[in-house]
């Protein structure tokens, strides 16, 4: 219910807890970040491929990052009940394709102080429409 979703009282305090969590790649700090039941998947899904709770987030972080994928933060700016967030990510087959770091972007749904949604975007734009931020 969308009455239900909000940033907190405090949308810049969360979205620097993200960008931390995020840069430092300390899956206690992003497992404390979400909601039990969080979902992170394709910007149309659900889909069969997608986490659906805050175990299976943490152990895609965990994979990934045993799998040499590292991200840094370029943006957390907060929307109506989301934040954007922008990452510059090496170490990914798709990395290596580009021959460099490429950009992708993140909108997490929040409800309260926890993240409860998770979608995938390699557009800026779309992302930025999606979250309700400046593009």
């Amino acid at each position: 219910m969308a009455g239900d979703v909000s940033v907190g009282r405090e949308p810049r305090a969360l979205a620097e807890r993200v960008r931390s969590a995020l840069e430092s790649g300390d899956l206690d700090a992003i497992a404390g970040l979400l909601d039990p039941d969080a979902h992170w998947g394709a910007p149309e899904g659900p889909h069969e491929a997608d986490c659906r709770n805050r175990d299976e987030v943490v152990a895609w972080w965990a994979s990934a990052r045993a799998a040499g994928a590292r991200a840094t933060v370029t943006e957390v700016s907060p929307g109506n009940g989301t934040l954007l967030v922008g990452l510059e990510v090496t170490g990914t087959q798709a990395a290596r394709e580009a021959g460099g770091p490429v950009r992708r972007w993140q909108v997490l749904t929040v409800r309260g102080d926890r993240i409860a949604d998770i979608r995938g975007f390699d557009d800026r734009a779309v992302a930025a429409a999606r979250a309700g931020v400046q593009a």
